[in-house]
C-alpha cells in the first residue's frame, strides 16, 4: 500500500502521514478560502465555459453545439466585433492614462503635508454611487444649451449650437472615457499612496549618500522598485475596470447607444444574457472577455513581479 501511495504522490505512507501531522493546522485555516473560492469563482467559471458550447435559453435543456457560438461571435456578429473594438479602444486609452494619473497624483500628494484632505478628495468618487456621480456628469454634458459645458462654450463663442454629447456617435466614447477616468482614479490612487508611504525613509537616505540628487531620481531608483506589489495590483485593477466598463456607458448613451458607438463587450453580454436570455451565447462572450483579461493580467504580472516571486 505504501508503495502505491509513493508512486502516486512521491511520498511513502509514513512520510505522507508525517507531512499531514505537521501541516494539518495550516490547511485547516486555508480550507474556508479554498472552499469559498471554488464555489464562487472556480465553479461558475467552469460552468460558464461548459455552457458556452451549448444553445441554452433558460426554457429548454442546454443543447451541445460545439464551437458554433464562437464562430457566430467572430464571423457573423458585427455588433460584437464593434463592441470588441470599442472596448479595446477604451481600455488602451483609459487603462494606461488612468494608471499613470493615479500614480502621479499619489506621488505629488505624498510630498505634501496635508495628505489626508487631498487623499479624501481623490478617493471620494470611488466611494460614491456610480449612478449618482454619472448623473452629475450628465448635467454637465447635457445636449441642450442649458448643459453646463454647452452653456460655457456658447457664452465663450466657441460653438454656435449645442453639441449633443451623449447622442452624437462622434462624442459618445470620448465622454464615456472622460467620466470613467475621473471615477476610476480613486482606488488606484489610494493603493499607490499607501505604497509610497510604506517605503522606508532610510532607503532615501542611503540613496542620497550614493549620489541620488533629486525627487525624480528617487522615484526611478528607489520608489518604483520598492512599490512593485502596489504597481501590480493597480495594473490588474486598471485592466479589469477598463474591460468591465458598462454602467457608465449605458448611463451616458443608453442601450443600445446610437450606432452602437458606446457599446462594450459587457453591454453585449448583458444584452444576450438578461434581455434575450441566450445564456449559451452570453457565456461565450463572457469566456472571450475572461481570456482577454486573463492573458493581459499574466503579461502584467510577468512585467511587474519580482524575480523571486
Amino acid at each position: 500500500m505504501s508503495r502505491e501511495v509513493k508512486k502516486r504522490t512521491g511520498f511513502s505512507g509514513k512520510e505522507l502521514a508525517r507531512f499531514w501531522h505537521k501541516n494539518w493546522m495550516g490547511y485547516l485555516f486555508l480550507a474556508p478560502f479554498v472552499i469559498l473560492f471554488t464555489i464562487f469563482v472556480v465553479a461558475p467559471v467552469a460552468y460558464a465555459i461548459g455552457l458556452s458550447f451549448t444553445n441554452y435559453n433558460l426554457m429548454q435543456e442546454p443543447q451541445f453545439v460545439g464551437l458554433d457560438n464562437y464562430k457566430l461571435l467572430f464571423l457573423d456578429d458585427e455588433v460584437f466585433l464593434l463592441s470588441l473594438g470599442n472596448t479595446l479602444k477604451f481600455a488602451i486609452i483609459t487603462g494606461p492614462v488612468g494608471y499613470l494619473l493615479s500614480f502621479f497624483a499619489a506621488w505629488v500628494i505624498n510630498q505634501l503635508k496635508c495628505k489626508r484632505g487631498f487623499a479624501l478628495a481623490f478617493y471620494a468618487p470611488s466611494i460614491t454611487s456610480s449612478v449618482a456621480m454619472t448623473s452629475v456628469w450628465l448635467v454637465i454634458f447635457s445636449g441642450d444649451r442649458y448643459g453646463y459645458l454647452n452653456n460655457i462654450l456658447l457664452n465663450l463663442g466657441m460653438i454656435d449650437e449645442p453639441i449633443l454629447w451623449n447622442t452624437d456617435p462622434n462624442y459618445i466614447m470620448p465622454v464615456i472615457m472622460f467620466i470613467s477616468l475621473w471615477m476610476s482614479m480613486g482606488t488606484g490612487f489610494l493603493v499607490f499612496l499607501a505604497g509610497l508611504q510604506n517605503v522606508p525613509s532610510s532607503y532615501y537616505e542611503a540613496a542620497a549618500i550614493d549620489g541620488v540628487k533629486n525627487k525624480f531620481q528617487e522615484l526611478i531608483y528607489v520608489t518604483l522598485p520598492m512599490m512593485k506589489p502596489q504597481l501590480l495590483f493597480g495594473a490588474i485593477n486598471a485592466i479589469v475596470s477598463a474591460f468591465g466598463v458598462f454602467d457608465i456607458a449605458v448611463s451616458v448613451a443608453g442601450m443600445p447607444s446610437p450606432n452602437y458607438a458606446g457599446h462594450t463587450i459587457v453591454a453585449h453580454l448583458y444584452d444576450y444574457a438578461f434581455i434575450r436570455f441566450q445564456m449559451g451565447y452570453a457565456s461565450a462572450i463572457a469566456v472571450v472577455l475572461f481570456v482577454i483579461t486573463f492573458v493581459l493580467g499574466k503579461v502584467v504580472m510577468k512585467l511587474l513581479s519580482s524575480k523571486d516571486e
